[in-house]
Parts: C-alpha cells; sequence; structure tokens
C-alpha cells in the first residue's frame, strides 16, 4: 500500500501565503502517514495565463531553485515524496510548466515538462510554456514509478499509454481547470463528467491508478474582459478499473489521504490483458496528425 495524500486548495496573489499554506496542508498529510504527497497545477501563484503579460515570466524560477529547496527541505524533514509543479526558467526566453518530484529525502528524484500546451480563451498556455522536450518517462521513486503529466495532457489517451509502457506504476495529473463564467450549467455539468470519464478511461485502459489534483476558488481575469476562472476542485482518484478511491469536494480547500494497492494492478492486467492484446503491427497512423485527408 501507498499512502497517499492529495491537497486541493485555491490560491491568492501573495506567493508566500500560498506556499506556507500547501505547507501546513503537506504537513497534515503527513501525521496522517502520507507517503506520497500531490500538490495542483502551478500551486505557488495565481493562475496567470488568463492573460498575455510579459511581466508574469518574472514568476518563473529554476530547477533546482527556490521552491525545490524550501520544499525539499520539507519533504527530508517528513519522510515524504512530493509532487510539485512549477513554473520553470529553463534559459533565457525559454520557459516550462514542470512537474518536479522531490524524494522522501528532498533531493529530486526527476522532472516532467508539460507536453500538451493549451491555447484557448482565459488558459493562454502558449504565450508563457514551450512543449516539454524530455517524452514521457517516469520518475523512479522509493514509492515507485511516477508517471507524472500535467492537466492539459490528461485528454491524451496516448501520453497515458506512453507513460505506462515505460513502465509507470501510476498516473499523476497536476491540474487547474475550472469553468467559464459564461458555461451554463448543464454545460459545467459534462465538462466535469468528461474530464473525469476521459481519465478513469485511462486508468482502465493501462491498468494502473490515477490521481489527479485541482485547485479550486474564482481567479478574476486581470484584464476585465471576460469572468475569470472557477476552478472547479473535484480532486479524486481512481483504481486500475477506474473505481473510486476517492473525490474531494468543489469549491472546498481539502486534503485527503487514501491507500493505493500498489499491487492490485498486476492484478488487474491478469484479467484485463490490454497490454498483450494490442495490435502494435497496425498502430503506424498514430504518428500521423490525421489520416483521411482527401487526395492532392
Amino acid at each position: 500500500m501507498i499512502r497517499t495524500g492529495l491537497i486541493q486548495r485555491r490560491n491568492v496573489a501573495d506567493r508566500e501565503t500560498n506556499m506556507a499554506g500547501l505547507e501546513k496542508d503537506i504537513r497534515a498529510c503527513a501525521r496522517q502517514g502520507a507517503q506520497l504527497i500531490v500538490l495542483p497545477e502551478l500551486h505557488n501563484s495565481l493562475y496567470f495565463c488568463q492573460t498575455e503579460d510579459p511581466a508574469q515570466f518574472d514568476l518563473a524560477e529554476p530547477v533546482p531553485g527556490p521552491s525545490t529547496e524550501r520544499f525539499g527541505a520539507l519533504a527530508n524533514a517528513l519522510g515524504a515524496v512530493l509532487v510539485l509543479s512549477l513554473f520553470e526558467k529553463r534559459a533565457p526566453g525559454l520557459y516550462h510548466n514542470t512537474a518536479v518530484v522531490l524524494e522522501k529525502d528532498g533531493r529530486i528524484a526527476g522532472k516532467y515538462r508539460k507536453m500538451h500546451i493549451p491555447d484557448d480563451p482565459a488558459y493562454y498556455e502558449k504565450f508563457y510554456f514551450t512543449p516539454g522536450d524530455s517524452g514521457f518517462m517516469p520518475v523512479a521513486t522509493s514509492v515507485g514509478r511516477l508517471g507524472v503529466l500535467v492537466c492539459w495532457d490528461q485528454w491524451y489517451p496516448e501520453a497515458a499509454r506512453l507513460m505506462t509502457l515505460n513502465g509507470a506504476d501510476m498516473l499523476i495529473y497536476p491540474t487547474a481547470i475550472g469553468w467559464a463564467s459564461s458555461d451554463a450549467e448543464d454545460e459545467k455539468d459534462r465538462q466535469l463528467d468528461a474530464w473525469q470519464t476521459v481519465q478513469r478511461g485511462h486508468a482502465i485502459a493501462n491498468g494502473l491508478p490515477v490521481i489527479t489534483v485541482n485547485r479550486i476558488g474564482h481567479e478574476p481575469d486581470p484584464s476585465g474582459q471576460t469572468g475569470g476562472i472557477r476552478f472547479w476542485g473535484h480532486s479524486f482518484a481512481v483504481g486500475p478499473q477506474g473505481e473510486w478511491l476517492c473525490e474531494l469536494p468543489d469549491g472546498v480547500d481539502a486534503i485527503r489521504v487514501i491507500d493505493i494497492d500498489s499491487a492490485r494492478s498486476e492484478q488487474v492486467r491478469r484479467w484485463w490483458p490490454f497490454l498483450r492484446d494490442r495490435r502494435i503491427d497496425a498502430f503506424d497512423g498514430l504518428n500521423r496528425r490525421y489520416l483521411a485527408d482527401p487526395p492532392l
């Protein structure tokens, strides 16, 4: 069993307030015996991608850097593996949305740079983030090989599959997703249901647990052009058959510590040997953008 903590919380404009709140929640998870603790996407600040503002690049930091040092010391003190989500400055003019995994002794076990970068109203991430270039490689830790992906990646079955084929023991998605003020109530329901369903599908198709941690709260649009984003929370974990292990509420700061049976995937894959029966000889088209284009 892997004792796992999920931290769901709202963010404010002050970076120190956010980080101090996260430290408090991390300690609370550790007191409940958490060996692995997952934080939401871009957890140190407000979600700055609602506008295209060059000044926001000042929020970025190197990896290793101040956040990995601060949370690394905490990981070492508590003996817990932490999954962070940072705005990484790789070089002048080169920035990434980066998940960093800290081992329980505080060192950096590995990192993953977000591969799929959205560009939608209020989610102008292509302005800020260069797509990752290190592939879909899980991070080896004392609690297993963590297939860490980030938010928009969660809609792509190829990303989950490649993490699985590279030996991941579980899939983890730090996330920042919410509703626009213009969304009707029935549309909100459809979006939330689709978001959970696709990730449960990744769990089932790959025979792995999935952990998804979202932020909550309303964050206004600094430009005033939209009504901002209300992040919907509903952080959750499911087992390798998509079975619910936990779901956190909407609109509430919350932590949840659960046990994930790391041996269950082996049994499920014996019942449902999807990896065995894949027709890898027939999948060449997956490396093409679209196959049904009319002939020239």
